[in-house]
């Protein structure tokens, strides 16, 4: 795997497990406080976005879910919390993180952050195709939906304030590397392995920028 890649991975599992395994919350700095958090990419923040959309790439069964609440599978791509649901926690914003598409979600939970995320997305636009989820790009496009929706219910200053104080965790390019590269060699045929790494980022970038 690039080192690019492999960095940010290791940087990403680094904080995860200091998330995960901390029995406090997160200390922010003083007079600090995050209203909301909001998740975009793939399976390791989809909180049940591809229970409600024509996939077959779903964890709505056992055994996931099965140190959840209840034992029940919520489409989290986990046996129990996500790592959404790790971060809000020690943030100190709330327990779970729901899914946006989720149709029983309250306004609390609403005005605190969703997940944008589908479980088998890729930055790289063919992945979502191979796997029929939630593309990056239509991501957005709900993340523009919610904050409409947002302005409804608090007004447009109220929801600048939550949108600027928040924060945003995105997760993605394990799909590009391992289903559109490696298990369907799409494009193993247009690009080695360095090539392709650039490209990811360069999507990255303009993810993020958008």
């Amino acid at each position: 795997m690039p080192p690019s890649v492999t960095n940010a991975i290791l940087y990403y599992l680094f904080f995860t497990i200091y998330i995960c395994y901390s029995k406090d919350t997160v200390n922010l700095l003083e007079n600090v406080s995050i209203p909301a958090v909001i998740a975009f990419g793939d399976s390791y923040l989809d909180q049940g976005n591809n229970n409600y959309i024509k996939t077959i790439t779903k964890a709505n069964f056992y055994p996931y879910g099965k140190d959840f609440v209840d034992g029940k599978a919520t489409g989290r791509f986990t046996n129990g919390k996500s790592l959404a649901d790790f971060f809000v926690k020690a943030l100190g914003v709330k327990e779970y993180l729901p899914a946006y598409l989720d149709p029983l979600i309250q306004d609390h939970d609403f005005q605190t952050g969703v997940s944008f995320a589908s479980g088998g997305t890729g930055y790289d636009p063919i992945t979502p195709k191979i796997t029929s989820v939630i593309p990056l790009s239509d991501q957005l496009e709900m993340f523009n939906q919610y904050i409409e929706k947002l302005k409804k219910m608090v007004g447009g200053d109220a929801t600048q304030n939550i949108l600027t104080k928040s924060v945003y965790l995105i997760s993605a390019s394990t799909n590009d590397f391992f289903i559109s590269y490696s298990t369907v060699p799409i494009r193993k045929v247009q690009y080695d392995v360095p090539t392709y790494d650039k490209m990811l980022a360069k999507l990255a970038v303009n993810f993020v920028q958008k």
